[in-house]
């Protein structure tokens, strides 16, 4: 297990009844949707507002980002990079901006 930080949007800390960046234990390899997982199980009212719950897609309007390399696109079981896993640099969650 890893003790990965996870920062996430303002909206989803005041859903999830947090401030600040979370910490979660996540079991080897740890990858991103390892780590959306252990979001999802310890914060069970985000469960459907990051990813598809179904289908575990990534919502439309969501970004993930480690160590200044937006990872949205990258496969959800690729392993997150090695400060991520130090706990060095957290793993983002962030909404996107859209509009004109």
């Amino acid at each position: 297990m890893s003790a990965i930080r996870v920062v996430i949007p303002t909206h989803l800390k005041t859903l999830a009844g947090v401030s600040g960046e979370v910490t979660l234990e996540v079991a080897e390899p740890v990858t991103t949707a390892r780590v959306l997982d252990a979001l999802e199980a310890r914060y069970p009212v985000l469960v459907g507002t990051i990813r598809n719950p179904e289908t575990k897609a990534r919502r439309a309007f969501v970004r993930f980002f480690a160590c200044e390399e937006d990872l949205s696109h990258d496969p959800t079981d690729n392993v997150l990079p090695a400060a991520v896993l130090s706990g060095a640099e957290p793993f983002f969650v962030i909404g996107a901006m859209a509009g004109g």
